[in-house]
C-alpha cells in the first residue's frame, strides 16, 4: 500500500509539473499575442531593418520563455518585455555593427516641392515627405534623448514604463523627452522659414 501511494505521489508530482509547463507556456504564448507588435516595434526603433527586428523580436520572446519561470514575480508584462526587446536590440545593434547613425541626407536641406497632380495626392506626398524627415530628424537626435522620446511618442509608454525600460528615473524621461521635442520643434521651424 505505501508502495502505490508513492507511485501515486509520483504521477501527482508529474502531472503537477507538466501543469506547471503548460501554463508557463501559455503565459508566454499570450505575452505573445499581446505585445509582439510592441516588442517588434521597438526592436525596430533601435535597428531600423525589418529583417533584424524580426530576429530581435524572436530573441526576446525565446529570452521571456527561457526565464518563464520569472514570470509570476512579473508586475508589469508590457514594461518586463518592453526592457527585454530594448536589451536585445541594443545587444544586437553592438554586435551587428549597426549602431544607428544620422542618414546620409542631410536632415537640415529643404524639403522639394511635391509635384502638383492634385489636392489629395499633393497632401498625401507633402505628408510622406514631413514623416520621412521626421523620421530623419529624430535620428539625428544624441542618444540620450532620443531613446525616451522614441518610447514615449512613438511606442506610447507612459514616462514610468520608459524609466524603467531604459534604467532611468521618471523626471529623467519627462526631461529628456521635453528636450528632444523643443530641438525637433526647433529645427521644424528653421526649416519651414526656408
Amino acid at each position: 500500500m505505501i508502495e502505490g501511494e508513492r507511485v501515486l505521489a509520483g504521477e501527482a508530482i508529474l502531472n503537477g509539473a507538466a501543469t506547471a509547463e503548460r501554463s508557463a507556456g501559455d503565459a508566454v504564448e499570450e505575452l505573445v499575442q499581446a505585445h509582439s507588435r510592441l516588442v517588434y516595434r521597438i526592436a525596430f526603433a533601435v535597428l531600423r531593418r525589418h529583417q533584424d527586428a524580426e530576429d530581435a523580436t524572436q530573441e526576446t520572446f525565446l529570452r521571456v520563455l527561457r526565464y518563464s519561470s520569472k514570470l509570476a514575480a512579473v508586475e508589469d508584462a508590457k514594461t518586463w518585455l518592453a526592457r527585454i526587446a530594448w536589451r536585445v536590440a541594443v545587444d544586437c545593434s553592438k554586435q551587428n555593427g549597426r549602431q544607428r547613425e544620422i542618414p546620409l541626407d542631410d536632415p537640415e536641406k529643404p524639403l522639394p516641392e511635391p509635384a502638383a497632380s492634385g489636392p489629395q495626392a499633393d497632401e498625401t506626398l507633402h505628408g510622406a515627405q514631413m514623416s520621412a524627415v521626421i523620421e530623419k530628424l529624430i535620428a539625428a537626435l544624441p542618444r540620450k534623448l532620443r531613446e525616451p522620446l522614441i518610447l514615449s511618442t512613438v511606442e506610447e509608454m507612459s514616462p514610468r514604463e520608459v524609466a524603467t525600460t531604459l534604467g532611468i528615473n521618471e523626471a529623467a524621461v519627462r526631461s529628456r523627452v521635453f528636450r528632444a521635442r523643443q530641438i525637433l520643434k526647433e529645427k521644424l521651424v528653421g526649416r519651414a522659414e526656408r
